[in-house]
């Protein structure tokens, strides 16, 4: 096969902007448990709408021995960002994946982002069964009846040789609603650019220096900006860190109990998910409350490579090594020797 491939020191994003609207769902799915039986009801009415049975035995990962507890244990969740739009909601793929462990000891989250490309051996996909990139296996899933979220979850787990507790999936319609619903967020804006509207090719979006109230629109458009000069200067990092600051703030202000019915509703139109009320419960008390919480990153080192006309993420097997080990330790799990379905036949 021909082959062409381009080195990576470090990882290249895929979808940013799909990660900031997990992390906006996620905070957004807590913050609504954290205003008690007022909202109960529309909290619930949106969970059952949400919830997504994966018929695992014993309701847990077939790589745990015992079932574990939000407030007592390492657990680590899947956060999945499916591109649906073009496919008009059917059989989508997983846009963007990243895992997050949780650890109620230390009030630490550690983050590991799946690159979408990845070359791995998918198994339990019918005659899709074989070689494909990583972000395949939620359409294989699908359209073979296994399961879209079940089959890309089991995937990821065999990547990194961990289990995965629960998961949250959400589609890209909920950004900008859910920005809408908190009242837009107010970002000092340090530099000023443009950006296009995804949702009118024909409307540009301008950003003047100075303080700025962004709807949904808007903040999508603050968010993902990258091919503009002013990005060498004002980098989307930077712009994705604002973002996120401000949305915590607003979520947390007085004004959101006025507005969590609307949110309810949009979490139940835009995400999916295996966590029980109780468990969000847990996870707004024990993390989202929390003074001293902390973050970390581990990143997946590998390299783009072509393999026939196919472009794939190739890991290096010391880097995927590492990472699975990291986490094996965070989710104090036994040692074993390390194994991964990722495929880097040259």
């Amino acid at each position: 096969m021909e082959r062409k491939s381009r080195r990576s020191k470090k990882m290249k994003p895929k979808n940013k902007v799909m990660k900031i609207t997990l992390l906006v769902i996620l905070i957004s799915l807590v913050t609504v448990t954290s205003y008690g039986a007022y909202t109960f009801v529309k909290f619930k009415n949106a969970y059952d709408s949400s919830k997504v049975d994966l018929k695992r035995d014993g309701n847990k990962s077939d790589l745990r021995e015992e079932d574990v507890s939000f407030t007592k244990d390492p657990i680590s969740i899947l956060l999945l960002g499916i591109e649906n739009y073009s496919s008009k909601s059917k059989d989508g793929r997983a846009d963007t994946q990243m895992v997050i462990t949780l650890d109620p000891d230390s009030s630490e989250i550690s983050l590991v982002t799946v690159p979408r490309d990845a070359r791995v051996k998918i198994e339990n996909a019918g005659e899709y069964t074989g070689v494909h990139k990583i972000n395949a296996a939620y359409n294989y899933g699908s359209i073979t009846g296994y399961g879209a979220i079940k089959l890309q979850l089991e995937t990821v787990e065999k990547l990194l040789n961990i289990p995965i507790d629960n998961f949250i999936a959400v589609n890209f319609d909920g950004f900008r609603d859910i920005v809408d619903a908190l009242g837009g967020v107010s970002i000092d804006v340090k530099e000023g650019f443009w950006e296009d509207n995804i949702y009118n090719r024909k409307q540009r979006i301008e950003f003047q220096k100075g303080e700025a109230h962004l709807n949904g629109e808007e903040a999508l458009a603050f968010v993902r900006m990258r091919y503009r000069p002013i990005n060498a200067s004002y980098s989307r990092e930077e712009r994705q860190r604002q973002f996120l600051t401000a949305t915590i703030n607003q979520a947390k202000s007085t004004n959101t109990i006025f507005k969590i019915g609307q949110i309810a509703d949009i979490l139940g139109k835009n995400i999916e998910t295996d966590l029980n009320p109780k468990e969000i419960y847990a996870l707004q008390k024990q993390y989202l409350n929390a003074k001293n919480i902390s973050t970390k990153t581990l990143e997946i080192k590998g390299e783009d490579q072509y393999i026939g006309k196919t472009s794939y993420f190739i890991p290096d097997m010391e880097s995927l090594e590492k990472v699975s080990t990291e986490l094996r330790k965070i989710l104090q799990l036994k040692e074993e020797n390390f194994k991964t379905n990722a495929d880097i036949e040259r």
